[in-house]
């Protein structure tokens, strides 16, 4: 079957096309024909090196996170009932034709919602939806979202906005950002303007939650925008650099810091409720995720560099069959 391998680190141009055998399933496991495959930020970062010892790469890999298809075959112990059904799995493996995933991290797609969306919210409507509790979002607050033309950006737009949060739009560019006005935010920002952060805070007076994408200077920049009293919710990690907030300074401004990646990830029985819970928002049009690019699995490299050169509007997706 066709994949991608990565067979040493480094940037866009080490995504290789190759032949490898089909997978077999093992016990417990399943195999999917995916029709498309999940890009996300995180795998830009994993092929450039970074994050070994919290996501552990043995050269050389296929890249990606997992994707939405159909299942093809079952190991031992798995209902022979899954075979043809239309699934999202989460795996430790995307770019190719066919993928191995536990039976846990399986889920199937409800009627009516096509591949290509409910690869889109596979990562980032679970990281949205699992950000969105931890904020604890309320009615009528300010709320500021960070990379919020991303994938799971622009989907904590429109949860912000549906629970009644007046949203502050944070992105780089006049077409990401007419992106976030269309999708609900009240007040959108330039943040690769300098003083942004001073801005937001004149339209706001400090805004009440901080959802940070982007870490590193950009994430303490999105700090200072938080009024006092607020929270602070950070998990990105743009260039491999996490927000770090100085705790006696977070503790004189009251502001309450939360950082996602610190608790490690989160249980598979719940990823598998929220992804259930994604994709049924999806297929409702609760939730629309924005599909800004799409690549065929040969030009992953392509992905990789648009994202990379952040040129993506929204989500990033290759499409396999």
């Amino acid at each position: 079957m066709r994949a991608i391998h990565v067979r040493e680190f480094g940037g866009p141009e080490v995504l290789t096309p190759v032949e490898v055998p089909d997978p077999v399933p093992g016990a417990g496991e399943l195999v999917v024909d995916l029709a498309v495959a999940d890009v996300i930020y995180l795998d830009t970062l994993l092929r450039a090196g970074w994050g070994g010892d919290y996501f552990p790469r043995d050269l050389p890999y296929v890249p990606g996170g997992g994707g939405a298809g159909v299942v093809s075959a079952v190991g031992a112990g798995v209902d022979p009932s899954w075979a043809g059904r239309r699934v999202v799995a989460r795996s430790s493996t995307g770019y190719s034709e066919r993928i191995v995933a536990a039976a846990g991290e399986v889920v199937e797609m409800p009627d009516g919602l096509g591949f290509r969306e409910a690869a889109a919210v596979l990562h980032d409507g679970v990281t949205a939806l699992l950000l969105a509790r931890d904020g604890a979002i309320r009615k009528g607050e300010w709320v500021l979202v960070s990379a919020a033309a991303g994938g799971a950006g622009s989907i904590l737009v429109q949860l912000a906005r549906d629970a009644g949060a007046r949203v502050v739009a944070a992105a780089r560019g006049e077409k990401k950002l007419a992106l976030a006005r269309e999708l609900g935010a009240e007040v959108v920002v330039d943040y690769s303007a300098e003083g942004w952060q001073q801005r937001v805070r004149e339209a706001t007076g400090g805004v009440d939650l901080v959802f940070d994408g982007v870490g590193g200077p950009l994430g303490l920049a999105a700090f200072e925008t938080a009024a006092e009293g607020g929270r602070f919710v950070t998990y990105g990690t743009a260039g491999g650099d996490f927000t770090t907030i100085d705790p006696e300074l977070a503790e004189r401004r009251r502001v309450h810091v939360h950082n996602t990646l610190e608790a490690g990830p989160p249980e598979q029985d719940m990823v598998r409720e929220v992804l259930a819970q994604a994709l049924d928002l999806a297929a409702k049009g609760v939730i629309t995720p924005r599909i800004g690019a799409t690549f065929p699995l040969s030009r992953a490299a392509d992905a990789h560099t648009s994202l990379a050169n952040r040129t993506t509007v929204g989500k990033s997706l290759l499409l396999v069959t």
